[in-house]
């Protein structure tokens, strides 16, 4: 098979963590040497200067249209978007700055299929594309490509035509399958395709959480609880800071930045509790793996979510969860040791912190709760994706 696969969400230079759950899916599917994927990772920049003077914009602007990142051709064709204006436009952008492109790929050796990574904007980026080429395409729905942006009038209904038309579609949870099938989408055509985990990091350790603990640039006093995910209004870090002021003998160390960085920062000094909230940015995995490793509980307390990537990643490394009852996260809580479901505020969250942080479990009975995933069963789950899609095709 060949695959045109599209990603709008890609690791570069600018960003490496920046999709990072995509291009390990794409080199497991890889390694099983049964499809040729080509990657395309649309770049969205503003009109210049903006591009230059916004700080998020300014590396990516200067990526090479076609990149070789870790040993794999990448091709960054670039677009025009206005940040936070005319959303709805996006997917053509990115159909206009891929064709030329893509066209040129197929005429060379022809396509079999076009992959999407997620639903907004490269969905309908790429019912536009396989359109063009006459080619079946698929859709992966992750999260908020699905429960924000069909928010979004414009959006929504571009999603919904992308999801109608698509040969197949995929879904990281059971709970984003009934999510995609209640737009009016064929159910039967939506597969779950759950998330690999790289375990060369997120493992239980050899060393003992208080040997971790001495690794770590924070004071060593206290349970140390931990939240990974953008600083964004969804995923709700200022309910976890003020759960914090509620357990006098604890610590929480955020990692991610995001827009509402500057907000939750000035939070804890609002509750006192500024010398117990560490703020420390964006981090490579292998340190945010320590951090896991190093925690005695996870929070995070999102409104909505696919199947996070950051509760398969602590659970992995022996540490159990506190989250709200969004997307799959009744599927991640297989039992009493992967920790607590709670209700979405501080009192809630508090109260099951003290449950967890009461009650350990030891961590490989933790880690056991996600023994299924891998990148390899995600890889082949892929590669049967596409494959039955193709097949039902002929």
């Amino acid at each position: 098979m060949r695959i045109l696969s599209l990603s709008t969400l890609y690791p570069s230079a600018a960003a490496p963590n920046f999709g990072r759950f995509v291009e390990l899916s794409l080199d497991a599917a890889d390694a099983f040497g049964r499809a040729d994927i080509v990657r395309i990772s649309a770049n969205g920049l503003p009109p210049w200067p903006l591009s230059k003077l916004l700080p998020n914009y300014r590396d990516r602007a200067s990526l090479p249209e076609v990149d070789l990142w870790r040993g794999k051709t990448v091709y960054r064709p670039r677009f025009r978007l206005l940040p936070g204006m005319a959303p709805a436009r996006n997917a053509s952008s990115v159909a206009t700055a891929v064709l030329p492109l893509a066209r040129k790929l197929h005429a060379q050796k022809p396509f079999d299929l076009v992959d999407a990574q997620f639903f907004w904007p490269d969905g309908p980026a790429a019912m536009e594309i396989a359109n063009a080429l006459g080619l079946p395409f698929s859709i992966k729905a992750r999260g908020a490509d699905i429960h924000y942006w069909t928010g979004i009038p414009g959006c929504r209904e571009q999603i919904i035509e992308a999801a109608q038309k698509a040969a197949g579609l995929l879904a990281v949870s059971e709970a984003m399958r009934a999510d995609i099938a209640a737009l009016g989408v064929d159910a039967s055509k939506i597969s779950v395709h759950r998330t690999g985990i790289d375990r060369t990091h997120f493992a239980v350790p050899a060393e003992p959480k208080s040997a971790l603990r001495e690794r770590l640039p924070l004071p060593k006093d206290g349970a140390l609880l931990v939240s990974v995910g953008a600083l964004i209004p969804r995923k709700g870090q200022s309910f976890a800071i003020e759960a914090i002021a509620q357990l006098p003998e604890t610590r929480l160390a955020l990692i991610g930045d995001g827009e509402d960085r500057s907000m939750l920062e000035k939070l804890p000094s609002d509750f006192g509790i500024a010398d117990r909230v560490h703020f420390l940015g964006t981090l490579p995995h292998p340190e945010i793996a320590t951090y896991l490793q190093a925690a005695d509980a996870a929070v995070l307390p999102s409104s909505s979510e696919g199947l996070a990537n950051a509760w398969i990643e602590a659970l992995a490394c022996g540490t159990p969860l506190v989250i709200t009852d969004s997307g799959g996260a009744r599927e991640v809580m297989s039992g009493p040791a992967a920790g607590r479901i709670v209700e979405r505020n501080a009192d809630a969250i508090a109260e099951g912190l003290r449950g967890v942080l009461a009650s350990p479990v030891d961590r490989d009975s933790v880690a056991r709760t996600v023994a299924d995933y891998s990148w390899d069963a995600n890889g082949a789950a892929l590669i049967a994706h596409w494959r039955h899609m193709l097949e039902s095709r002929a």
